[in-house]
């Protein structure tokens, strides 16, 4: 993409996707960065009691079955996952819940608790901007409201993969080449939200969990989200 074209499309990412949702955080970033970790540390912290945590693809129906086909149980045409991706989405924002899930995002939010969500929107960006182009991405996308505060995990997928090595069987995506261009897609689509009012920390996520989770704790504190 021309620096033109590449201007022209950041004004209308910001343009259409410019409503930031207060009380509202996302980890994000490619298998293996340590997402799932620092949810888990963060709740097993001092401030657990602020925090709601979840993530995508969620607990519900849509989420349970994106999960089956991420594990390989099945394929879809990856424009059909692009939607069913966003319809998950939408119930995890907006929809009533139900044992798994007690209401949407949107409405704890709103009740002062801080929901940090491990994956949302723009991992559909990037990983979607891979299997079916970033047009369709994009557009599935605009309804949503941007998170107050957004951590992007930053690591090479060699990395990354070494960690999942361990954990056994892998997920369709979590191959070297379609993390490589994952993340690049990841810095691509989060430096075209700059300037939106949503806060953006990059984490080096090859540092310790220690050392991620105390950078955390220091980023949301000096939002101001810990003293609300």
């Amino acid at each position: 993409m021309h620096a033109a074209a590449e201007q022209d499309e950041k004004r209308r990412m910001q343009g259409k996707m410019a409503m930031i949702l207060r009380n509202f955080i996302v980890f994000e970033g490619i298998d293996g960065a340590g997402t799932s970790t620092q949810i888990e540390m963060l709740m097993n912290s001092p401030h657990a009691r602020k925090f709601f945590p979840t993530a995508e693809p969620t607990n519900g129906e849509t989420g349970r079955f994106l999960r089956r086909m991420l594990g390989g149980e099945f394929r879809l045409d990856p424009r059909t996952a692009a939607y069913l991706f966003a319809a998950d989405r939408c119930e995890h924002l907006w929809g009533t819940g139900g044992d798994d899930f007690n209401g949407g995002i949107e409405r704890i939010c709103a009740g002062g608790k801080i929901v940090v969500s491990d994956r949302y929107l723009f991992s559909s960006i990037a990983y979607q901007s891979v299997t079916c182009g970033g047009e369709l991405a994009k557009m599935l996308q605009a309804p949503f409201p941007l998170p107050e505060l957004l951590f992007f995990f930053k690591i090479a997928p060699e990395v990354s993969l070494s960690r999942i090595g361990g954990r056994g069987k892998r997920e369709i995506y979590e191959e070297v080449e379609f993390l490589r261009k994952t993340e690049e897609r990841y810095e691509r689509a989060i430096s075209e939200f700059e300037g939106t009012g949503m806060k953006i920390v990059t984490i080096d996520a090859a540092k310790t969990k220690e050392e991620v989770a105390a950078e955390i704790i220091g980023a949301i504190s000096d939002a101001g989200m810990l003293e609300r």
